[in-house]
């Protein structure tokens, strides 16, 4: 039997795809740095939101616990990011970047900017406006059913 599906009209197969197809091709590029999407994607949160516990990193990036803590453990060996405690709270451990970061993150900055370019190669100024704008509503729509949920 044959799985059958309509994958033409399906937001989420374009979604998923794309983002897949975006991931892979920053991993190409990056291969060279030494530093993976993932990690990339530490730095990310780290550059946006400051200093943050495993936990708030987790949530940031939407994945398990357990999976930043294998990401960190690597990032922490190769000397990207630093573990140190919580001036209010011993126990809990917060995530700084080093200055080992500073130089590479520039040119991480370049290669997403490259395959930015590319991914969005003949779209207009309006078109990414409205790109955007589709995402950031489908993205609060799947929000709100996850608060729902709880």
């Amino acid at each position: 039997m044959a799985l059958q599906y309509d994958f033409q009209n399906s937001p989420s197969f374009w979604i998923g795809l794309t983002n897949h197809l975006l991931e892979q091709e920053m991993n190409r590029k990056l291969a060279p740095t030494g530093i993976t999407m993932r990690q990339v994607q530490v730095l990310a949160a780290l550059s946006l939101f400051g200093e943050r516990s495993q936990v708030e990193l987790a949530d940031d990036l939407r994945i398990e616990p357990s999976t930043v803590v294998r990401v960190l453990d690597r990032m922490e060996r190769d000397g990207w990011i630093e573990r140190h405690p919580a001036p209010t709270d011993r126990r809990k451990k917060l995530i700084r970047t080093t200055d080992k970061v500073e130089p590479t993150w520039k040119r991480i900055v370049a290669l997403g900017e490259e395959v930015r370019s590319a991914a969005t190669k003949g779209l207009s100024k309006t078109e990414l406006k409205s790109l955007q704008a589709l995402l950031t509503r489908v993205r609060e729509n799947l929000e709100a059913t996850e608060h729902r949920d709880v």
